[in-house]
């Protein structure tokens, strides 16, 4: 555990290891009492302002992704409308963020709180085990419908990270009914991020995630550079040929690996991967949890290589942000390897709110937005405004590249510090933005407007450039 006391090679270790999801106080110094003192003074008054629900349940949450010690009072919110985020203070913000990618169509979307809400009033829950319904039923179906190929095969589960460790055993099963008992490992790539459970853990980046200080408590996987081009395919190409006996499936975020720094690569390098993994009989795993439903121009990024994974992991978007849940699909082929007489070649997974019928009607009234149009010709419409209004930002020094992709905007810079300081500055002009490792990024609602958009990307303008002039170190 980090403390004020911690020295400074313990607090380099931490901004090394937080880089990928923004843990609070990257910049951790040392701190002498006075300027304890003086925090300290800062948080008793500050917390004359806490509504009482916050300060009734501040010594009993713990917070995700920050130091508790050190990290300012997170932002009290209240309410959540369209695309913007009511505190009890009376202030509201537009959200930049949509709740980490979900909140694709806004919050409280008054279709998807109707369906909710006659699923509420008839079941709101059942077990799936030997029990089935029709809300989940009509998921399936209309996810295997959206879906490129024969992706048919729907298990509807609870989180992301769950949909990536289902993915795992998959895998792993599938050889092992196939009679290959020697593949059991995973490639990832540098920069990889697929969530925070042990299992999708050890397919983080071994070197530069927040999870490197528990390497010797997880299974160890094989990770690569991720090819940017067809140019650069060889490496990846060279580990296949050198070790594929031993690998089971390559799992990929496509085209945008999120949480190691919104970093992209293009269609062609995806492709590329795939068709190797399809030579050499590897499965390709698409986690598109972030990617998925729109955000990156096309409903799945997998479409616009042309591709079919032989598994896909969904989740955020899928409920809309209304309510966790996730799904992990299938192809046939994969399917086919679990379907026999034998008891023992089934696949044994079963949380206990899998395919929860709250979350399956939410997940509906979503798809059906979609399928009403409009979405993703607005997602065309977010990409080049944001190209257009975020290009101002090249021009600040520390800023080492501005990338957009569908509705995601993100401004690489040489060292990102100072990020309470940076994150209270959105908030002082409206707007909520969580910078993290060496990133200030954007993933709106896909249903912004205009207006909000444009004061979104202006305050990232006028923040950067403000951000610019403060001490590097």
């Amino acid at each position: 555990m980090l403390s004020l006391e911690t020295d400074l090679a313990s607090a380099e270790i931490l901004a090394h290891e937080s880089i990928f999801l923004g843990l609070e106080q990257l910049s951790v110094t040392p701190s002498d009492p006075k300027s304890l003192s003086s925090k300290t003074e800062h948080q008793a008054s500050a917390a004359t302002s806490l509504p009482p629900w916050q300060l009734a349940g501040r010594d009993h949450l713990w917070m995700p992704y920050c130091q508790m010690k050190t990290a300012p009072q997170p932002v009290a919110v209240e309410r959540a409308q369209g695309v913007r985020l009511h505190l009890a203070d009376g202030r509201t913000l537009i959200d930049g963020l949509a709740s980490w990618w979900s909140a694709c169509h806004g919050y409280s979307h008054p279709d998807i709180v109707a369906a909710m809400t006659e699923q509420l009033q008839q079941m709101s829950h059942v077990m799936f085990g030997g029990v089935h319904h029709e809300p989940a039923a009509v998921l399936a179906a209309g996810l295997a419908e959206l879906l490129p190929g024969d992706l048919n095969r729907v298990f509807l589960i609870d989180s992301g990270s769950v949909a990536v460790e289902l993915a795992m055993k998959m895998a792993i099963q599938y050889h092992l009914n196939r009679g290959q008992t020697g593949r059991t490992r995973f490639v990832s790539f540098a920069n990889a991020y697929h969530g925070d459970t042990t299992g999708a853990m050890s397919l983080c980046d071994p070197n530069r995630s927040m999870h490197a200080h528990f390497a010797g408590g997880l299974l160890q996987q094989i990770s690569v550079a991720l090819p940017q081009d067809v140019d650069s395919l060889g490496s990846f190409e060279d580990l296949l040929q050198q070790r594929g006996q031993q690998i089971a499936a390559v799992f990929i975020e496509p085209l945008v690996q999120g949480a190691g720094g919104m970093r992209f690569h293009s269609a062609d390098a995806l492709r590329g991967i795939a068709e190797l993994c399809k030579r050499d009989g590897i499965l390709l795993v698409a986690d598109e949890l972030a990617t998925g439903f729109g955000r990156t121009g096309t409903m799945f990024a997998i479409e616009q290589a042309d591709i079919v994974p032989d598994i896909i992991c969904l989740g955020k978007a899928l409920t809309a942000g209304m309510v966790g849940m996730a799904a992990t699909v299938a192809t046939e082929e994969v399917f086919a390897a679990f379907w026999c007489d034998d008891p023992a070649a089934a696949l044994m997974h079963g949380p206990t709110f899998m395919a929860n019928p709250l979350a399956c009607a939410a997940a509906n009234a979503s798809l059906q937005l979609f399928r009403d149009g409009g979405v993703l010709r607005r997602v065309t419409e977010i990409e080049r405004t944001l190209q257009q209004q975020l290009a101002c930002c090249a021009d600040q020094d520390p800023v080492v590249e501005v990338r957009v992709k569908g509705a995601i905007g993100a401004i690489q810079v040489d060292k990102l510090v100072h990020l309470d300081r940076l994150r209270q500055a959105f908030i002082d002009r409206g707007v909520w933005l969580r910078p993290f490792g060496d990133c200030i990024y954007t993933t709106p609602p896909l249903v912004i407007d205009d207006e909000d958009l444009l004061t979104l990307c202006r305050v990232i303008c006028e923040v950067v450039a403000e951000w610019a002039t403060w001490p590097r170190s």
